[in-house]
């Protein structure tokens, strides 16, 4: 549905639009397609159509859809199916996903046993979230107390997230990545009932100085993806690296936290960092936003480049209505109408539900994927539950 079908700022269609959608067709779709009776935990390697085309099984994923349905579990309506959905994966996690030391691994086969060591700890962050929100679902004491071995494996590892798995050489070129205290600030949020207030604002500051004060260049107004330990820009293809969508992901979850602390300042710093990225990263000659960049203007190293990803739309357009929705700006909306009806008209599914992941710089189907090794059960619903939010809060 684009919005100029809609009168002027109609929340209540957007509202519904959102809702029907995640309830009606998305978690339907994974309820569907992605349940592996046989040997536990989920299928994401789906086609268009739903149909398992690899059966390898993704930490990232696997947890990412536990916390789906335990979200949706706990913030919409206990339904007995999706809290039977996220036991399913919990289980199948449980048994499987961690090695002798508490690591969560990458990957694993069909039937649990490891194919990749767990090398960074993006795996223990999304862990961390899942058997968390499980936990608030069902009060279960084990996943409790998982999820804080896998956030107190974050906190422990952060300054060197992937161990003795980094293939850098040590000393040469030295460097910080926002991944990490921008993951830490949203999966420190998820964490919150879990974690001592002291230990809460103790991360969640860290996380606002690191991202907002030397992650954010003032000359700019950007967020760069990688800086020197010092804070500093490096020259090279890392340091001068533009990555649109995790600059915005990292927005909102900085509106999120003024949002709690009734912060309008550091709302406003975010909203107003999300916009010039947008005019940085939008494809004035085809529409979308630009999966990666190089901030000097030099070809970048990946050659997915020009892609359009559904993730990085779908966070632009959560970032962009929880920003009018806190402040009322009209430059959020303007914003919003623009990536509202580039998204919904390319990347949705109407026919077999789901959301495409991959679109070329033009904006065709560039992989006729619903799930593989990157796209799951998450960055879809999430969004479309955050979008039902925000719209719903502004009737």
């Amino acid at each position: 549905m684009l919005i100029e079908r809609l009168s002027h700022k109609d929340f209540s269609a957007l509202a519904q639009l959102y809702k029907s959608t995640l309830l009606e067709t998305v978690l339907p779709f994974w309820q569907n397609h992605s349940l592996d009776r046989e040997c536990g935990g989920y299928f994401t390697c789906l086609d268009v159509q739903g149909n398992v085309y690899d059966t390898d099984k993704f930490i990232w994923l696997q947890n990412r859809q536990v916390w789906t349905f335990s979200m949706v579990y706990n913030r919409l309506e206990q339904r007995s199916d999706w809290l039977e959905m996220a036991r399913h994966g919990v289980n199948f996690l449980t048994q499987h996903g961690r090695d002798l030391e508490g690591n969560w691994y990458f990957s694993l086969d069909r039937q649990g046993r490891p194919l990749i060591q767990p090398y960074n700890i993006f795996s223990d962050c999304f862990a961390a979230m899942a058997f968390s929100q499980y936990a608030q679902a069902c009060g279960d004491s084990e996943a409790k107390e998982i999820a804080l071995q896998a956030y107190n494996n974050v906190l422990r590892r952060q300054d060197n997230p992937k161990g003795q798995y980094n293939k850098a050489y040590p000393g040469t070129r030295p460097m910080k990545s926002l991944a990490i205290p921008m993951i830490l600030a949203n999966l420190t949020l998820e964490m919150d009932w879990l974690l001592t207030t002291e230990c809460l604002d103790v991360v969640l500051n860290q996380t606002i100085h690191a991202v907002m004060e030397e992650f954010l260049d003032p000359e700019s107004g950007l967020i760069y993806e990688h800086i020197a330990p010092d804070g500093t820009p490096i020259d090279c293809f890392e340091g001068r690296l533009l990555n649109p969508g995790h600059g915005i992901e990292a927005m909102w979850f900085m509106m999120d936290i003024g949002q709690r602390r009734q912060d309008n300042t550091l709302i406003n710093r975010a909203i107003d960092t999300t916009l010039t990225i947008l005019e940085r990263g939008w494809d004035n000659e085809y529409g979308g936003i630009f999966y990666f960049l190089d901030r000097m203007g030099h070809p970048p190293q990946q050659l997915e480049w020009s892609q359009k990803l559904w993730w990085v739309h779908l966070e632009t357009l959560v970032a962009l209505l929880l920003g009018y929705r806190l402040t009322q700006r009209d430059d959020c909306w303007q914003w919003y109408r623009t990536v509202h009806n580039y998204a919904w008209s390319r990347f949705n599914d109407p026919d077999h539900g789901e959301w495409f992941g991959y679109l070329n710089r033009q904006g065709d189907v560039l992989l006729p994927l619903k799930g593989g090794k990157w796209k799951g059960c998450f960055h879809v619903p999430r969004a479309l539950y955050l979008g039902w939010e925000h719209t719903q809060a502004m009737l």
